[in-house]
């Protein structure tokens, strides 16, 4: 191996170019970023195709600005709390030049193959055809773009779509929707929905938590990060009392409710699903039970006709450049010390394969920064790494809900203070 790794990043959206900017600062040179995207920004390059995972025409961040932005890159003067996915565009696609980052990505190229290289590193195969060889790969692609569908009973007369390929309200004006899955992409598209279709309707399987984007009239995030010096579960019940107080009892809405404490799971972070429902813009419906032409069949007894289902029901973990003999991570929670570093494959990293509750850049920064460190031979692995491994995955079992999402789930303040620790002893 030459004394200078050559390094390549997967991805050229905001965990991409926080990776390769932290490489590129430990004074690794030779660094290539591949995005199969005509420009920086990932999913938050907006497009109206339906094969790009892109957010949809209204997004905003749910996270506060304040909390989402890179540590020595702050927002641009003049941006609002909660920016909207043009905004972030712009900071992204600044941030990679003023780092001179958009230097060494090469835009539409897609890698299709990586595989260990015989004599170390990963061998990389192009759309183009072309083979290229790194000492290192750091993925960066992101966990948010494979459809993860549900499978019904019976058959669907209407359209059917996932939440993956929705990028405007404005085609479904006088339609009857139903929006199936609570987290934050299905109530952001049942708002989205409702202001222009004739019936909007969410089927829920379970009780969420809601947390308005303002509390006491600041971002709810930064209230809660008002309160880090209460133990958690004092916390906890703090903020639930608190949310009580400014949303009343779930019954009010026509919502069941959660069977599983705040904090357990990730919260919805919406302050106008309440609202349409209780406007009637907005109808509460339970799980599907069965679909019959038409008709939808809940689980309640209930039967009702739409004319579109959108499948908010999330994503699959996901890499189609890696042998799933290698790489698969498509079921129970992600065996990766600090998210990042893998048991075996000395050579591969990952950036960004977590879900805060928070935001996930500021965080994937610090981790890139981590690995630069690492492959720079200034931060070392445990020696034992697996049994930390073993620990981590313990800890997504203990904390979090079982469900797909939640095997990549991180608590923001926790997680950032870990990774500071790691950087801090080396």
């Amino acid at each position: 191996m030459t004394t200078s790794p050559r390094c390549c990043v997967i991805g050229a959206g905001p965990c991409g170019i926080t990776a390769a900017k932290a490489l590129l600062q430990a004074g690794l040179r030779d660094v290539v970023v591949y995005d199969k995207n005509d420009q920086v920004g990932g999913n938050w390059l907006f497009s109206r195709e339906p094969s790009h995972s892109s957010v949809f025409e209204t997004t905003h961040i749910i996270s506060s600005k304040k909390l989402s932005q890179y540590s020595d890159y702050p927002w641009p003067p003049g941006y609002p709390d909660y920016p909207g996915h043009r905004e972030l565009l712009a900071y992204f696609q600044g941030y990679a030049r003023h780092f001179g980052v958009d230097r060494h990505v090469r835009f539409r190229t897609a890698v299709e193959k990586a595989e260990p290289d015989p004599a170390g590193g990963f061998g990389v195969t192009l759309g183009t055809g072309e083979r290229e060889r790194f000492d290192r790969l750091l993925v960066a692609s992101g966990h948010h773009w494979d459809p993860r569908l549900p499978s019904w009973p019976g058959r669907f007369a209407g359209r059917t779509l996932h939440s993956h390929d929705f990028k405007s309200a404005a085609p479904f004006e006088g339609q009857r929707v139903l929006v199936v899955g609570g987290g934050n992409s299905g109530c952001d598209i049942a708002v989205e929905t409702a202001r222009v279709s004739s019936f909007t309707g969410i089927s829920m399987r379970r009780g969420y938590h809601f947390v308005p984007k303002f509390m006491l009239g600041m971002p709810s995030d930064e209230l809660h990060e008002r309160f880090l010096f209460v133990p958690r579960p004092l916390r906890v019940r703090i903020l639930g009392l608190l949310l009580r107080l400014v949303n009343g009892g779930w019954e009010r809405y026509g919502l069941a409710k959660p069977d599983h404490p705040l904090m357990s799971t990730h919260p919805v972070v919406n302050s106008e699903l309440l609202y349409f429902i209780r406007h009637g813009r907005i109808h509460p419906r339970p799980d599907v039970a069965r679909l019959e032409g038409r008709d939808v069949h809940f689980v309640d007894g209930r039967v009702e006709s739409y004319d579109t289902i959108i499948a908010a029901t999330g994503f699959r973990i996901s890499f189609p450049f890696f042998d799933p003999s290698l790489v698969d991570f498509s079921t129970g929670p992600v065996p990766l010390y600090l998210r990042a570093f893998p048991e075996r494959l000395p050579d591969l990293y990952f950036i960004g394969l977590f879900q805060p509750i928070g935001c996930i850049w500021p965080l994937a920064e610090l981790q890139a920064r981590l690995v630069a460190s690492h492959i720079v031979g200034r931060y070392r692995l445990p020696a034992d790494l697996p049994r930390r491994i073993a620990q981590e995955i313990e800890h997504i079992r203990r904390t979090w809900a079982g469900t797909p999402r939640h095997t990549v789930e991180v608590d923001y303040h926790p997680f950032r203070e870990r990774l500071l620790r790691e950087m801090a002893e080396g």
